[in-house]
């Protein structure tokens, strides 16, 4: 701003020394522009030499306005007192006349003067105009906002910066407003993603207790000869190893969650059929589900080749399922199958959605669970995860609830 300051100052001196200039140059010229009048009496001086005074006619005369004559060869008395004009004495035929004229060099010298300043005014009163304009509507908002990007560097995100509906600022302004919030959100989300990390490894160290101690008292138990029959050894045997495989999920899933990258996940883009897909996720849920007493449909479906990673698709397809398992009434879960121009859509439908309508938004989101998983164990991880596979597969997952009953699609490229 002390720059531009020092930019209008320099433009109001210029403007002061070229009025001063122009004048100076104005006033110090000829007050005439040639004589004009001269013409004219030399022509009437002619005239009257060859045609005498009284053949003589002023109408077309610009600038002499009367001709007089004196009675001699000498003027007479009185003969340069009848008159306000300007004159000119001519002896014409040895007699002498005086030729009265009127020239206004001066007062369209004067004119001339005014117009010029006029001018020199008009434009002046533009410039500096101009000028003040770009420094109310420019230069003023935009040293306002100077300041913003070392308060954004030192993640100061919480002061909102005022909006004007200014022509050139206010949609800038807007959109750093927007820059600002989505910013702020970004923190927080980084800020809840790493609080829940840090909750989800707690959680899990203090899970590992629970089965680590029970292996601890079956060593102990077996050490002291608790245990003499053979089936009873074999028994403890069989939990022992059960409890550390549950120890060995329990370390993964700490593993995962305190790496930096636990869900960038690696994808294999490739071509496989429909049918491979649903033959394996099937293969594992039939028997599953029929002894957990939920009946398990698969809809009749065209196969046809579809684009991604077939290990991916089958778990994305398996965590859904297990949601659908955990969260549902346990009487039915059904895959059906649907075309849209170049996609395939596969769905998971299960009977028993608790969900609440409100909450279904965020339930692809990271460590976020429902209302519905109370006294269910999971991480909130899922979902999340799913989603995460199917970007990377440049396919899509959605959810949706209808009369009582969750429907997950998952969209693959065909």
């Amino acid at each position: 701003m002390k720059n531009f300051r020092k930019i209008f100052m320099a433009a109001a001196l210029a403007v002061l020394a070229i009025f001063v200039m122009a004048n100076v140059f104005l006033l110090s010229g000829k007050t005439q522009s040639g004589r004009p009048y001269m013409v004219e009496i030399d022509r009437l001086a002619r005239a009257i030499g060859e045609q005498g005074l009284e053949e003589i006619d002023l109408s077309d005369c610009q600038y002499v306005t009367n001709v007089a004559q004196s009675l001699g060869k000498y003027p007479d008395e009185g003969f340069y007192e009848d008159t306000e004009c300007d004159y000119q004495v001519r002896m014409v035929g040895g007699k002498v006349y005086r030729f009265d004229y009127v020239y206004q060099a001066n007062q369209e010298h004067r004119q001339t003067v005014i117009a010029v300043n006029l001018v020199l005014a008009v434009m002046s009163l533009l410039l500096l105009g101009m000028l003040l304009f770009v420094q109310r509507k420019i230069l003023n908002p935009f040293a306002e906002l100077g300041g913003l990007p070392y308060e954004l560097s030192k993640g100061n995100l919480t002061v909102p910066i005022k909006e004007n509906k200014n022509r050139f600022f206010g949609r800038f302004v807007w959109g750093l407003n927007v820059l600002r919030e989505n910013l702020e959100q970004q923190k927080q989300r980084e800020l809840s993603l790493l609080r829940e990390k840090k909750t989800l490894v707690i959680s899990l160290s203090h899970d590992i207790k629970t089965p680590l101690s029970a292996i601890k008292l079956y060593a102990k138990a077996l050490a002291k000869g608790l245990y003499n029959e053979k089936e009873r050894q074999l028994e403890i045997y069989g939990s022992i190893g059960e409890k550390a495989d549950e120890i060995e999920r329990f370390l993964s899933q700490i593993i995962e969650a305190s790496s930096e990258d636990f869900l960038n996940f690696d994808v294999k883009q490739g071509e496989f059929y429909l049918s491979e897909l649903v033959q394996a996720v099937s293969a594992y849920y039939r028997d599953k589900l029929e002894i957990m007493k939920i009946n398990f449909s698969v809809e009749e479906y065209t196969d046809c080749l579809i684009k991604g990673d077939l290990d991916r698709s089958v778990e994305v397809l398996q965590n859904i399922v297990e949601n659908a398992v955990k969260y549902g009434d346990g009487q039915e879960i059904a895959l059906s199958f649907s075309r849209e121009e170049d996609c395939r859509l596969i769905t998971v439908r299960n009977t028993g959605c608790t969900l609440p309508q409100t909450e279904l938004p965020h339930i692809f989101e990271s460590f976020i669970q429902g209302t519905n998983a109370k006294g269910v164990n999971g991480s909130g991880l899922g979902l999340y995860i799913c989603r995460q596979l199917m970007h990377k597969m440049q396919g899509e997952v959605f959810a949706e609830i209808r009369q009582g009953q969750m429907y997950v699609t998952v969209i693959f490229p065909v």
